[in-house]
This record gives structure tokens, sequence and C-alpha cells, in this order.
């Protein structure tokens, strides 16, 4: 027992007396090193987020530059300088959108006093088709009072001049964010050269030739993708026109114009929303003329989709409607109304790009590719497969029978 007491005493002493431990040289610097990757990943969030807008911004001019970059390309192959071909271009799009502008505000604001003035025949038509059709008793007067007196119009009116301010602002921000992106767009243009040089000088030469190869495709798919949107919002607008003039839809070339633009420029879904306001006026011409222009517009999609697009599209952006409705969806959802705007020019670039880098081979000529079999094939393939089951079955049964003789003998 006194041995054992002194070797305790003697292993507590060793103990006490070891020196403590110490903390690991690296653990302060990892400590440090975490801490300061995380203030960076904050402050590089928080920029971010402040310069979304401004981001965007780039990136809507940089697409309106790939699309003037056709026009500025030419006129300096021809010895003008390209500040000065990137201002006329730009000047010829002003003048163009401010004429176009001014013609479809001035032709809109009189058809817009003149739908306000029939307004009353409108709703008094609209009274007596409800009434006619569904057996009531209506009255302009009864609605106008309900409608007058209703809470929730009150309520608009009273937000409405008290968001005055806010549409101000909203307005003058608007026209400061049209300045920036045509101020980026225009010094993209100008300096385009410039711009492939800088990018290409970080870069070695193997990769030069992809950057300038991709910066190619990406000018050749916008500016085909707006020119043959341009050229396509042209046809439906004229080919609505003409519906709209034969059942005499008032306000035709309004409406022909609202149709050939949102129809084009909001892909595979816009001739629909597109529609809406043409059905809402024809119907208070005639019920029956609302349901024509729906008939038209699903068939002209229809058209347009399978006939007239593929064709002006082939050479340009030749991606499939599913994969442009698809690349819209996503475009809105990530930036909105510019990502629906860009989506379909952005993915035809990267499907041209990508196409160079994947390896095709020839379709053998298969009936089954096509989606289909032909009938004769098919039943010589069940007879095939019924002899062959007969066969195995008739060798199952010698097998068997063969085997029950070797025991029996």
């Amino acid at each position: 027992m006194t041995s054992a007491s002194a070797v305790s005493a003697a292993t507590t002493a060793a103990v006490s007396t070891a020196p403590p431990a110490r903390m690991p040289r690296w653990l302060p610097r990892a400590l440090v090193l975490a801490l300061a990757l995380y203030a960076c990943f904050q402050l590089g969030s928080w920029a971010f987020h402040q310069l979304v807008g401004l981001l965007v911004n780039i990136l809507l001019a940089f697409f309106l530059a790939l699309a003037i970059e056709p026009a500025v390309g030419r006129m300096a192959a021809r010895g003008m300088r390209r500040g000065l071909a990137t201002f006329l271009v730009f000047l010829a799009v002003l003048v163009f959108g401010v004429g176009f502008v001014v013609l479809l505000g001035s032709m809109l604001a009189g058809q817009i006093v003149d739908m306000v003035e029939n307004f009353p025949q409108y709703l008094d038509s609209v009274i007596k088709w409800i009434n006619q059709s569904f057996d009531t008793d209506l009255s302009r007067v009864e609605v106008q009072d309900s409608l007058l007196s209703s809470d929730w119009l009150q309520k608009y009116v009273q937000n409405s001049a008290a968001g005055v301010l806010d549409i101000s602002a909203t307005v003058l921000g608007g026209l400061f964010r049209l300045l920036t992106i045509f101020l980026f767009s225009f010094y993209f243009a100008a300096d385009g050269p410039r711009l492939r040089r800088a990018l290409c000088s970080v870069l070695p030469p193997a990769r030069q030739s992809e950057v300038l190869r991709a910066w190619e495709i990406a000018v050749d798919k916008t500016g085909g993708y707006l020119y043959s949107r341009g050229l396509m919002a042209l046809i439906s607008g004229l080919a609505h026109f003409v519906l709209f003039e034969i059942l005499e839809v008032p306000y035709a070339p309004a409406l022909a114009v609202w149709v050939g633009l949102v129809s084009q420029f909001i892909p595979t879904i816009g001739t629909y929303l597109a529609g809406a306001l043409p059905m809402l006026i024809a119907f208070t011409v005639n019920p029956w003329y609302a349901l024509w222009v729906l008939c038209f517009v699903v068939v002209y999609q229809q058209f347009e989709n399978y006939v007239l697009q593929p064709k002006l599209t082939s050479k340009t952006v030749d991606i499939h409607p599913a994969v442009a409705f698809g690349s819209v969806i996503a475009g809105t959802a990530l930036l909105g109304a510019v990502g629906a705007l860009i989506a379909i020019p952005a993915i035809a670039t990267l499907q041209a790009f990508l196409g160079a880098y994947v390896k095709r081979y020839d379709v053998t000529d298969d009936p089954r590719v096509h989606g289909h079999r032909r009938y004769g094939e098919a039943v010589v393939a069940r007879l095939q497969k019924a002899l062959h089951h007969k066969k195995e079955a008739a060798g199952k049964e010698e097998g068997d029978a063969e085997l029950r003789d070797t025991k029996d003998r």
C-alpha cells in the first residue's frame, strides 16, 4: 500500500510539473483567414446587390451593341470612323423610335378620346347582350351608379392621386436608365475592336480564337434575332390589320401595331397576350367578332410557328420553340423583362458555339426514328418472336424427354 501511494504521489507530481499544452501556431492564422474570407464575401454580396441594376443595364447595352455591330462594321469597312458610324446608327434608331412613338401616340390619343366619348354606347351594347343572353334586367345607370359608389374605385382614385410623385420619379428613373444603356452601348459599339484586343491580350492564342469566334457568333445571332423579329412583327401587324378592317373593328391601325410588337418581342405566348386587347374591342362591336379574332390569333400563331418563323430564322436563331419558351421563362425569372428580351439570342449563341464542339453522326434510315413502324414489319416481328418462343418450348420438351429416358435406363 505504501509503495502504491508513493507511485501515485510521484505520478501526480509529474503531471503537475508538466508544461501546459500550447495552441497550435496555425490556428490563429486560420481564424484570421476565415474571418477575412467571410468579410470579403459579405462585402462582395453587398456590392453585388447595390450594383445589380447597373450590371443589368450593362448587359442590355452589350446586347444592343451586338445588334448594331453589323451596320457599324459595314460603315467602318467603307472608310468611316467607327465613332461616327455608331453615332449615325444611333441617330437613325432614335429618329425612327421617336417618330414611331409620336405617330402612334397621336393616333392613340385621338382614338382614346373617341373611345371615351363612345364608351356609353359600348356599355349599352354589352349590357344589351348580357340581358338578352342571360335574361337579366340591367341598365347603364345602375351599373354607373354601382361603379361610382364602390369603395375600390374611391380607394383607387385616392391611391392614384397620392402616387403622382412616385410615377414621376419612376419616369425620370426610366429615362436615366435608358440614357445609361445608350451610353454604354455606344462605347461598346464604337470601341468594339479595342475591347476585343483588351480581352484577348490576357488570353493565350488558342483561347483568343475561341473568344473571337464566340463574339462573332453572338453578333450574328443577336442582330439576326432583332431583324427577323422586326420583319415578323411587320407581317403580323399587316395580317391582323386586314382582319380588323374586314370586321370593321375600331382603332385597327393602333391594334395592329400593338399585336405586331407584343406578339414578336414576347415570344411564344406574346400572340395570345397581344390578342386580348383586340378581342375586347371587337367584343364591344359584336361578341361573335371576338370569337373570330380569337380563332384568327390561334391559326396565325400556328402558321407563324411552323411556316413563317422557320424560314425567317433558319439562318439566325434556329432553336426549337420549346427551348425558346423555356429560355424566356428562365430569363424572366432571373432578370425580369430584360432577361425575357435577351434570353433567346443568348441561348442561340450558346447553342451555336457548343454545336462546334459536339460530334454528330448521320442518322440511319430507320422508321423508328420518325416515331412509327410499318405495319408489315411489325407483323413479321411478332411472327418471328412467336416462332422463336415455339422453338424454345419444343427444345425444352425434347430435353425433358431425353432426361426421362436416361433415368428409365
